[in-house]
């Protein structure tokens, strides 16, 4: 293979796109919420669960099996995150890992010290942060994006970092509008005023391939059920932090890292599964080594999804009585489009859509204060994602079907 797969040739690898309803073949847009799995991430964790299922660190072979097959799944997704496996640590989610974290960092915080966070934020890189309000009586600076692009505020991210700033928590790209955001910027800010950095990376790293040195981020945490993976949560930590911070974790568990940030006995399986996920990604092209293929996957799903993205915007856009939020396509963005119809609640249109074989997600996605700001909040928005295995048929699919709904 010396070009990255085609969508056919991808499409090929879901055993999901295969249903329909109601006689119409099913167009999955609900990727932002997660997205589908390929065949090979599931035959990964059945083979381990039919073949090496057993607790990890004993001497008999399947339990040595199973830390071949967490350190191998560790490795791949190093290299998904630029990393090395000794900075990815599995959880629960994304929202597990990121109380997790706040509990180990608020440990080292003082009355008055400051965290920097965003409106455009999912609560699950809020609530942990806000917790430490109550609990340690940090200050939170919370900064605003602008309504009519769904930029974040680049000047008052700069005001809101300063002396007192002990922590810069952003997301790279917002799963309730597609924004992308400068987190390299970011980052290089709180390190500037001796700050840490954390990264929700949920909604990016699906769509931009994550080079976390790069970034300069201290931390950084992603859900791989929203790249084709199980419903699993990966924490990135910068070495040697990662080795030493406080944490909360049982006395007798191990104290080297990875390992000293999962608590209990963990996920074997979802690991397994996130693993595959990445060397499907990588799978799609030849290269060098998984990184090299997984560069070249990227490059070319966006590209792809670039011109979705447009496609989807520029249909959706005259449809009388549709609104469109967020950045237009010409702006930092993931292939993601969220919009409002007059006179439907965005159950109504979730629902009508279903009856054309278009499943969408609505509402708020716990990105609440993105909601609330546009003056959405409760009913809030219908989300567009697309995926890997997105097709232009189907989003002219789903643009005859907003028309459609538009017109009852």
């Amino acid at each position: 293979m010396t070009s990255v797969a085609t969508v056919a040739e991808i499409r090929a690898h879901f055993p999901a796109l295969q249903r329909s309803h109601g006689g119409i073949p099913v167009a999955y847009f609900d990727g932002p919420g997660g997205t589908q799995m390929p065949r090979s991430v599931v035959e990964a964790m059945n083979g381990y669960m039919f073949h090496h299922n057993a607790n990890t660190h004993w001497r008999y072979p399947t339990s040595i099996e199973t830390d071949a097959c967490i350190a191998s799944a560790r490795e791949s997704v190093a290299d998904f995150l630029g990393a090395t496996p000794a900075q990815i640590a599995f959880g629960a989610n994304m929202t597990t890992l990121t109380f997790h974290l706040a509990r180990a960092l608020g440990w080292r915080l003082s009355k008055g010290d400051e965290i920097v966070i965003t409106e455009l934020d999912h609560h699950a890189n809020i609530a942990p942060w806000r917790a430490l309000e109550r609990e340690r009586g940090v200050v939170i600076r919370s900064v605003p994006f602008d309504r009519e692009t769904g930029l974040l505020d680049r000047e008052s991210l700069e005001s809101a970092i300063g002396g007192r700033t002990r922590l810069v928590a952003i997301g790279a790209a917002s799963n309730a509008l597609g924004t992308v955001t400068d987190v390299r910027r970011a980052c290089e800010m709180a390190r500037a005023v001796g700050a840490l950095s954390f990264v929700d990376a949920v909604h990016y790293a699906p769509h931009v391939l994550v080079d976390a040195k790069a970034l300069g981020c201290d931390f950084l945490a992603y859900s791989a059920y929203k790249a084709y993976g199980p419903h699993i949560g990966v924490l990135y930590g910068r070495l040697p932090l990662f080795e030493t911070l406080e944490i909360p974790k049982l006395e007798p568990a191990p104290d080297e890292a990875p390992e000293r940030w999962e608590t209990g006995t963990g996920n074997h399986e979802g690991m397994v599964g996130a693993g595959a996920a990445v060397d499907f990604m990588a799978s799609l092209c030849d290269g060098p080594d998984r990184r090299a293929r997984l560069a070249t996957t990227f490059a070319e799903l966006h590209r792809r999804g670039q011109r979705l993205v447009e496609q989807l915007w520029n249909g959706l856009a005259p449809i009388d009585g549709v609104r469109l939020y967020g950045p237009p396509p010409h702006l930092p963005r993931t292939p993601t489009v969220v919009f409002t119809l007059d006179g439907c609640t965005t159950n109504e249109v979730a629902e009508r859509l279903v009856e054309s074989g278009l499943f969408l997600s609505n509402g708020d996605f716990y990105a609440a204060t993105v909601i609330e700001r546009l003056g959405l909040f409760p009913d809030g928005v219908v989300r567009a994602g697309c995926a890997c295995y997105t097709t232009e048929d189907e989003v002219l699919q789903l643009i005859d079907g907003v028309r459609w709904v538009a017109g009852r």
